[in-house]
């Protein structure tokens, strides 16, 4: 019998044990990029550019982040155009995160995509698994929000400064807090 690999366990979205070369390596040669990126400066844009490009799945061409950028892998990170990310973004992207178009990101956010059992046996194994995190088109993210293992939040939509979102946001609301709960609905009175 031919047994999955964790890294093909994690790959297929299955729960795997973290602690194994193949992530290490993997994960090491990430954390590499990410840090050449957070020792550049702003008038590195080339440079910053074709780090990016190297690290992360996919960045729109008009998509900027500033650094620091810290990941687990960045090839499951999907950024679309004209999005905007502050300084310190964590984006743990165990499993894809996929940011759509004309998304802001204050600073210090997190987008957590890993998960751990709540059995302590298995816990303390080792095993672990991840749930995709996607952020629609035109959200906006305030500072120090965490965004949880797998949470949509839709188009259009605020996050407050400092929320945890644990659950699904809809489309055009406003939410905040902690845990996240909507505020209100976006009205024609806002889009003026």
């Amino acid at each position: 019998m031919n047994e999955k690999t964790m890294l093909q366990r994690l790959e297929a979205g299955e729960p795997y044990i973290a602690n194994d070369a193949d992530l290490d390596e993997k994960s090491d040669a990430a954390l590499d990029l990410a840090n050449a990126y957070n020792s550049t400066t702003m008038r590195q844009e080339p440079l910053q550019r074709e780090i990016l490009n190297t690290l992360l799945g996919h960045i729109g061409k008009t998509s900027r982040i500033r650094p620091p950028l810290y990941v687990d892998f960045g090839s499951k990170i999907t950024i679309g155009e004209k999005v905007f990310i502050n300084f310190n973004f964590v984006a743990l992207d165990v499993a894809p995160i996929t940011i759509g178009d004309h998304v802001l990101i204050g600073p210090n956010v997190q987008l957590l995509t890993p998960t751990h059992p709540i059995d302590p046996a298995t816990r303390k194994q080792g095993w672990e698994s991840a749930e995709p995190i996607t952020i629609k088109d035109n959200v906006w993210l305030g500072g120090g929000a965490i965004v949880c293992p797998g949470v949509t939040i839709g188009e259009n939509t605020v996050v407050g400064a400092g929320a945890v979102v644990t659950k699904d946001l809809p489309a055009n609301v406003v939410a905040a807090g902690n845990p996240a709960k909507v505020i209100r609905e976006i009205t024609d009175d806002d889009r003026q």
